[in-house]
């Protein structure tokens, strides 16, 4: 990864109604205790941990309520006192807890979420991350079973059928881009990346002259991607749209209704001293600027569209070799 250029902000920073834009972050991390990241925590943001259960807390800032929680349901949720347990380790008691403690901060990742923090709160992420890497936070690379990801849910301008279009067919150009930059290689090895869209979809997508209104917009995109497990999972973002025509497609009870993309990066390596947050954040900042630029976004769609034709530069090229000259030549990288 690049050094840290700070937090770059894009163009267009606030939605139709006047109001700042925000992002959802979540981090997902090792090498720290449960107690030791809400400690930590705390003392980052000044403020009292509030303990909801066993492996979730909550604490409210200036910025919205964060919560650090064990990455894992079955863990954070577990009750020895449920009588639906083996008796013999309901009678184990705290024994089996510690047991169970020590392997779920093991092999679980623990994580951040953010409350909506508006795009200028951003560079605070840059801090946190940096006092986490102090403290002994570790990420992807530590170990071959650590796959830490990191996520971003961006808040987008309005959510006008135009819009949306725009937005996807940017991340569908820059899919492989952002895939070279943020997916460590020891991952590749024993991971898959998070699965791209349908090229069906692209294909349908990319074309000069689609315009869809809302529903069918949804609907192409449901037709070939009916799952969460997209790098951009549109399904957060269909579900505050028109959560009745979502349920046409998928019936899935952790889909959280929001008016954002749901960006999901494939690794989170935190404990990386080059690695920064702001280089995470300017890549999509990227994306950010060629969705609001129609030339810029009309050239990269036409080039995407002649990736498959049979041609000396394609035999020579991969798609991510044009995509990452032509984001250098237009001075985004």
């Amino acid at each position: 990864m690049s050094q840290s250029t700070g937090c770059k902000m894009p163009d267009i920073l606030r939605t139709d109604d006047g109001k700042e834009r925000r992002v959802g972050i979540e981090i997902e991390l090792s090498g720290l205790g449960y107690d030791a990241l809400v400690n930590l925590m705390a003392r980052f943001l000044g403020t009292e941990p509030d303990l909801q259960s066993r492996y979730v807390t909550k604490l409210d800032t200036d910025l919205g309520s964060f919560t650090i929680e064990l990455d894992s349901d079955p863990i954070k949720d577990l009750d020895l006192t449920d009588e639906r347990l083996p008796d013999t380790i309901r009678e184990l008691g705290g024994q089996a807890m510690e047991v169970i403690d020590a392997a779920a901060e093991r092999v679980v990742p623990l994580e951040i979420i953010t409350p909506p923090i508006p795009f200028s709160e951003v560079p605070r992420i840059e801090a946190l991350s940096d006092k986490l890497r102090e403290e002994g936070a570790l990420g992807s690379r530590e170990a071959i079973y650590y796959a830490f990801g990191l996520q971003l849910n961006p808040e987008l301008p309005d959510l006008k059928p135009a819009t949306l279009v725009r937005y996807f067919q940017a991340f569908a150009a820059l899919y492989e881009w952002l895939k070279s930059r943020h997916q460590l290689d020891i991952s590749r090895k024993f991971t898959t990346y998070i699965e791209p869209w349908s090229s069906r979809y692209t294909d349908l997508l990319m074309e000069d002259d689609y315009a869809p209104d809302q529903e069918q917009l949804m609907r192409d995109y449901l037709e070939y991607n009916p799952t969460r497990n997209r790098a951009l999972d549109l399904l957060p973002l269909f579900a505050h749209l028109d959560s009745e025509l979502l349920g046409q497609y998928v019936d899935d009870p952790r889909i959280k209704s929001r008016p954002t993309l749901h960006y999901r990066l494939p690794d989170c390596d935190i404990d990386n001293p080059s690695w920064h947050f702001s280089s995470v954040w300017n890549d999509w900042v990227i994306l950010e600027q060629i969705a609001s630029d129609a030339s810029q976004l009309a050239e990269l769609r036409r080039l995407f569209r002649e990736k498959s034709k049979i041609n000396l530069h394609n035999l020579t090229h991969s798609w991510l070799d044009t995509a990452a000259e032509w984001l250098h030549s237009r001075g985004y990288v």
